[in-house]
C-alpha cells in the first residue's frame, strides 16, 4: 500500500496527531462526566490495537490503573506521556460498561507508528545523493515521525534554494510492509531560477544601471553566457558588501538597504529581484588630521592621502584601463580604506608590524550647510620588530640551504613586509613545491616584539623524462628524448640532456648549472652541444655546430635581483646549402668562433613562465675574434626590457585556488653589431618577422622584413641581405593569465631591422596587432598567434595589409 506524503500533508498530520485525544479531553469534564460516571473509577483498564508495544509498557507510560479517580487532567497527562514516546500515530480513550454486572472498563485504543525501514533518493543531479542524505536526519529502525519527514523536506528545499533552484520540488512516497515503512524521496530539481530583471527602488543619485553593474546578481541577457542565474550567496554579498561599497565610493556613506525581495514566477521559472534603498546624503572631504606619528613625518604620510588636489600620474595611467581617478571633493570610502592600508604597509616595511592605524570619519556640516567629513588617522606606532629566526618547514627533499638562498629577508633584519613577500615569491618561483605556496607565518618570538618567520611548503616531483614529437625553431618535425632535473640531489642544481632527431634535426645538448658554488653566491653553468639542423623556413640552409660554453654569475652588491655574468664560448660551425648555395660570398667550410661575453640582468618577475608582475632588464655584450682567435671578428650588443603589472584579479578565494589575472605588459629589445659576423650571420645577425626564427614581429612572414624593406609574397626565400646588423622590436600586450599553464592576450608589435647600426631609426617601424594563446604542454610551450600586418605592401609597393597566422612549438615566449 502506498501513502504519498507531501510536505504540506506531513505537516498537517503532525499537527493533527493529538486532535482526537484533545477532543476527548475537552468533552470529559463537562457533559460526558455524568454519562461516563462508571469510568470515573474504572474497574479495569485495557489496551487495544497494540502490536509492537507490550501492554505493561503502555500502561506504565500512561500511568492509569484500575480504581484511579479519573478526570480530564489525568487523561490529558496520560495522552501527553504516551505521545511523548514517539511510538503512536493516534490515541483514544473510551468507556465500556457491562449492563448486567455494572462492571466498567477504561479502553485505550492505540495506533502504532510503523518503523522506518529503507530510505531511497531519486532525481539528484545538481546536488549529490550523499549531500541530500546528510540533510535527512531520519534514524532507521525507529518509529517514523511525520514531523521529522517534513523537516527533512524543508532542509532539502533549502539546499536547492541556496543554489538558485527555487523551482525544485520533493515528493515523499511511503511503502508499508509488516509494520515497516520504506521512504522514497523523489526530487524534481527543475531549472535554476533565472533573474528576469533587477529593480532598484529609491535609486536617484546613483543610477540603477550602475547599481546593477556592481552586483553579481544580474538579469539574463541576449548572449548565451548571460544566464542570469540566481545565487543566494552572491545576492547576500550584493546587499551586504558590493552595493554599499558602490555608494560609499560616491560619498553616500549613510546608505541603507531598506528591503529586498525575490518575486518568483514558478510557471516560467523566472524571478524578479527588488531592492529598496535609502541613499542618504552625499559627503564631501573636509580636513585631514594625523596624530601619534613619530617615525614618519606628517608630510610623509600626507602623500598617502587619496583626496589631493593634483591627481598622480599613476592614477591617470590606471584611468586609461577603467579605474577612475580620485575625485577631489567627493568622499570615497574605498579610496580612504585603501590609503589606510598603504599607511599600514609603510609602517610594516619599516619593521613596525604592531603599529595600529585607526581611520576615523567624523561627519559634520560645512560652511555652505552641506554634509562633509573630517578625516583622521590615529596612529599607535609601538616598537619596531626584528626578525629573530626564519624556519623552513616541509622540505623533505630540497636542502634548506638551497631554499635560504632565495630569501631577501634575513635573521637580524628589521622586519620588512615587501622583502618578506619577495622571499615568498622567490621560493614559489623555484617551482619545487606545490602551488600556491602557503603564505609565510609570523609569530612573536620574545617580549621585545621580535618575530619568527615560518615558511611552509610541500614537495612535489621535479625531475622529468620526456619523449615524443617536436617542432619549432624552423627545423621541421622530428622526435626528442629529454632528461631534466632542476633540483638535482635536492640542492637546486640543474642537469639537462636533450636529444632531438629527425629528418631536419639531429642535435644533442648537455647542460649543468650550479646556482651556488660551494655555498657561495656565485653560480656556474657548463654546456656542451652538437647540432645538425636543416632550416626549412625560407630555405635557410643547413648548419652543423659543435661547441661548449662556461658561464659564471656574480651577485651585485645591495641588489638582490641583479646578477653579473661572465662567459666564454668556443664553437666550430659549418653552414651549407640554402643561402650559402645561392650566395658565393658565404664560406661553406668550417668556421671557428671564440666568444667572451658580459651580461648584467635585473629580474624580479613573478609567476613565470607567464609573468604577472615585476620586470626584466638585461644588457649583453659579446666580443668575438681578435685576440680571442676564430674566423670572425665582431662585437654584438643586445638589450632587453620587460615590464608587467596586474590590473585586476578574479577568483582564487578558495584555499589552493589560483586567481585569474588581467596583466598589462610592455617589452622591448634592441641590438647592434660592430664588425663582420662572416659565416656566422645565420645565428648572430638579426632577422625579423614571424615567430619561428630570429626576432619576433607578428603579422609578417619570417624574413619578410629586411634592411631594404618589406618583401611581399608567400614563399619567401631567405637571402644574406635578409639579415641586418641592427634591430628594434617592441610589444604592448593585455593578457589573461589563467594559471602557470595557460595564457591568452591581445597585443601590438612594432619593429624594424637595418643593415648598419648607423642607420638605426626608431621612427621607422613596421606594425602588427592581433591575439594569441599560449599553453605549456609536455612537448614544450605551444603558441598560436593571429595578427594583422598594417604596413604590408604588394609587389607594386601599394598598401596591402592582411592577417597572418603564426604557430610555434618549442619556442620560449
Amino acid at each position: 500500500m502506498f501513502f504519498p506524503l507531501s510536505p504540506r500533508r506531513a505537516l498537517g498530520l503532525a499537527r493533527g496527531l493529538a486532535l482526537p485525544g484533545a477532543l476527548v479531553l475537552i468533552a470529559v469534564p463537562a457533559k460526558a462526566q455524568e454519562r461516563m460516571a462508571p469510568c470515573v473509577q474504572p474497574d479495569s483498564v485495557v489496551v487495544r490495537g497494540n502490536k509492537r508495544m507490550s501492554l505493561a509498557t503502555i500502561r506504565a507510560d500512561a500511568g492509569v490503573t484500575r480504581g484511579d479517580t479519573l478526570n480530564y487532567r489525568v487523561l490529558q497527562r496520560a495522552l501527553r506521556n504516551l505521545y511523548a514516546t514517539g511510538q503512536f500515530d493516534d490515541l483514544r480513550f473510551s468507556c465500556d460498561v457491562d449492563q448486567a454486572t455494572g462492571h466498567s472498563t477504561l479502553v485505550l485504543l492505540v495506533t502504532e507508528r510503523p518503523l522506518l525501514g529503507q530510505i531511497s533518493v531519486d532525481g539528484t543531479q545538481v546536488i549529490s545523493e550523499g549531500t541530500i542524505r546528510g540533510k535527512l536526519d531520519l534514524p532507521a529502525g525507529k518509529p517514523l515521525d511525520p514531523a521529522l519527514v517534513a523537516r527533512a523536506v524543508t532542509r532539502i528545499d533549502s539546499a536547492y534554494r541556496s543554489k538558485g533552484y527555487f523551482l525544485a520540488s520533493v515528493k515523499v512516497d511511503t511503502t508499508l510492509h509488516e509494520e515497516v515503512a520504506d521512504l522514497n524521496f523523489d526530487i524534481n530539481e527543475g531549472n535554476r531560477l533565472s533573474v528576469s530583471g533587477v529593480q532598484i527602488i529609491g535609486a536617484d543619485k546613483v543610477s540603477p544601471g550602475d547599481v546593477t553593474k556592481a552586483m553579481k546578481t544580474k538579469p539574463e541577457g541576449f548572449f548565451w553566457f548571460q544566464k542570469g542565474e540566481f545565487d543566494e550567496e552572491n545576492f547576500a554579498g550584493d546587499l551586504g558588501d558590493r552595493i554599499p561599497k558602490l555608494y560609499a565610493s560616491h560619498g553616500y556613506i549613510d546608505f541603507l538597504v531598506l528591503h529586498d525581495s525575490l518575486l518568483v514566477d514558478k510557471d516560467n521559472g523566472k524571478g524578479l529581484v527588488q531592492i529598496s534603498v535609502n541613499e542618504g546624503r552625499k559627503y564631501r572631504v573636509g580636513s585631514l588630521e594625523i596624530v601619534g606619528n613619530r617615525h614618519f613625518s606628517t608630510e610623509e604620510l600626507d602623500r598617502y592621502f587619496p583626496f589631493a588636489q593634483n591627481v598622480a600620474f599613476t592614477d591617470k595611467v590606471m584611468g586609461m584601463f577603467g579605474k577612475p581617478a580620485p575625485t577631489v571633493n567627493t568622499f570615497d570610502e574605498t579610496a580612504w580604506d585603501d590609503a589606510t592600508n598603504r599607511v599600514r604597509s609603510a609602517y610594516a616595511n619599516e619593521g613596525y608590524i604592531y603599529a595600529q592605524v585607526k581611520p576615523v570619519i567624523e561627519r559634520t556640516i560645512g560652511a555652505d550647510s552641506l554634509p562633509m567629513v573630517n578625516l583622521r588617522w590615529e596612529i599607535d606606532e609601538k616598537t619596531p620588530a626584528t626578525v629573530n629566526r626564519i624556519e623552513i618547514v616541509g622540505n623533505t627533499y630540497t636542502s634548506e640551504a638551497c631554499i635560504r638562498e632565495q630569501l631577501v629577508i634575513l635573521p637580524g633584519d628589521v622586519f620588512n613586509q615587501d622583502r618578506l613577500i619577495r622571499s615568498y615569491q622567490n621560493i614559489q618561483n623555484l617551482n619545487f613545491f606545490e602551488s600556491p605556496l602557503p603564505p609565510p607565518d609570523t609569530k612573536p618570538s620574545n617580549d621585545k616584539g621580535d618575530v619568527d618567520v615560518i615558511f611552509k611548503m610541500k614537495e612535489k616531483r621535479t625531475g622529468s623524462v620526456n619523449f615524443g614529437a617536436s617542432a619549432g625553431e624552423g627545423t621541421g618535425i622530428g622526435g626528442f628524448i629529454g632528461l631534466d632535473q632542476p633540483n638535482l640531489f635536492g640542492t637546486c642544481k640543474r642537469a639537462t640532456m636533450q636529444w632531438q632527431f629527425g629528418r631536419y634535426n639531429n642535435s644533442l645538448n648537455l647542460s649543468y648549472t650550479d646556482p651556488s658554488i660551494r655555498q657561495s653566491r656565485i653560480s656556474a653553468t657548463v654546456t656542451a652541444y652538437h647540432i645538425q639542423a636543416q632550416y626549412v623556413v625560407a630555405d635557410l640552409g643547413q648548419n652543423v655546430s659543435t661547441g661548449g660554453s662556461i658561464q659564471f654569475g656574480f651577485p651585485v652588491f645591495n641588489s638582490p635581483f641583479t646578477r653579473f655574468f661572465v662567459s666564454y664560448r668556443l664553437e666550430q660551425a659549418q653552414f651549407t646549402g640554402g643561402i650559402a648555395s645561392r650566395d658565393s660570398t658565404i664560406n661553406q667550410g668550417k668556421n671557428t668562433r671564440s666568444t667572451f661575453g658580459l651580461q648584467i640582468t635585473h629580474d624580479n618577475r613573478i609567476d613565470l613562465p607567464f609573468a604577472s608582475a615585476g620586470s626584466l632588464r638585461s644588457f649583453t655584450a659579446q666580443f668575438n675574434g681578435g685576440i680571442l682567435g676564430g674566423s670572425a671578428t665582431f662585437q654584438r650588443y643586445t638589450g632587453e626590457l620587460r615590464n608587467y603589472t596586474t590590473i585586476a584579479s578574479f577568483g582564487g578565494d578558495r584555499p589552493g585556488a589560483q586567481p585569474v589575472k588581467l596583466i598589462f605588459g610592455l617589452s622591448g629589445k634592441v641590438g647592434g653589431i660592430v664588425g663582420d659576423v662572416g659565416a656566422f650571420f645565420y645565428s648572430e645577425a638579426f632577422a625579423l618577422g614571424g615567430t619561428r626564427y630570429g626576432e619576433q614581429l607578428r603579422g609578417y612572414e619570417e624574413f619578410s622584413i629586411t634592411p631594404n624593406g618589406f618583401v611581399p609574397g608567400t614563399n619567401i626565400q631567405a637571402q644574406r641581405s635578409s639579415f641586418g646588423n641592427a634591430f628594434i622590436t617592441t610589444t604592448l600586450e593585455l593578457g589573461l593569465r589563467f594559471n602557470q599553464m595557460f595564457y591568452t592576450d591581445i597585443f601590438f608589435d612594432a619593429g624594424n631591422v637595418w643593415a648598419d647600426i648607423q642607420e638605426f631609426d626608431p621612427s621607422r617601424l613596421y606594425r602588427g596587432a592581433g591575439m594569441g594563446i599560449a599553453v605549456v604542454t609536455p612537448l614544450g610551450p605551444l603558441g598560436l598567434d593571429y595578427a594583422y600586418g598594417f604596413d604590408r605592401v604588394d609587389v607594386f609597393g601599394r598598401p596591402a595589409p592582411k592577417w597572418q597566422l603564426h604557430f610555434k612549438l618549442g619556442n620560449l615566449f
